[in-house]
């Protein structure tokens, strides 16, 4: 197993990883937005393009392929799509915790709605040629 599977294993033992499109700008501005509201220093995070996060999926959840947004990895659990955005807004400052309250409406549902902004969020929002590099105050938030 190589050294950067390994440390997100032991990662996710002690903190969740919010996995995230590195090239969207809409995901890095979701990724700053979390940053920015948690105060607890909760969350860390990694582009879904880092090798060692493809490895990680390729071991852990090899049915995660094909999500290309957002994917919430806890100890207990795995979250994608709304579920991972919804589980994020409730550990947030604010009254973004408010937001959990949609949990109420069936998965697939809500998922609608999460796919069709992953679907279009490059042509509304843009892209990237190459993941985000996080400022050195933000460097131990990101694996």
């Amino acid at each position: 197993m190589s050294n950067g599977l390994k440390k997100i294993e032991d990662i996710i033992k002690k903190h969740p990883i919010l996995l995230f499109d590195g090239v969207c700008n809409l995901c890095n501005s979701s990724v700053q937005l979390v940053i920015k509201n948690d105060t607890k220093n909760f969350f860390l995070f990694a582009p879904l393009q880092k090798p060692e996060v493809v490895k990680y999926l390729e071991k852990h959840h090899p049915n995660l392929n094909q999500i290309d947004s957002i994917i919430l990895i806890t100890r207990k659990k795995t979250y994608t799509k709304s579920s991972a955005a919804l589980t994020v807004a409730k550990h947030l400052k604010g009254l973004y915790p408010l937001l959990y309250v949609f949990y109420i409406i069936p998965k697939p549902i809500r998922d609608l709605f999460y796919d069709f902004i992953a679907k279009n969020r490059y042509k509304w929002y843009g892209k990237q040629e190459q993941c985000m590099i996080p400022t050195t105050e933000l460097k131990n938030k990101f694996l």
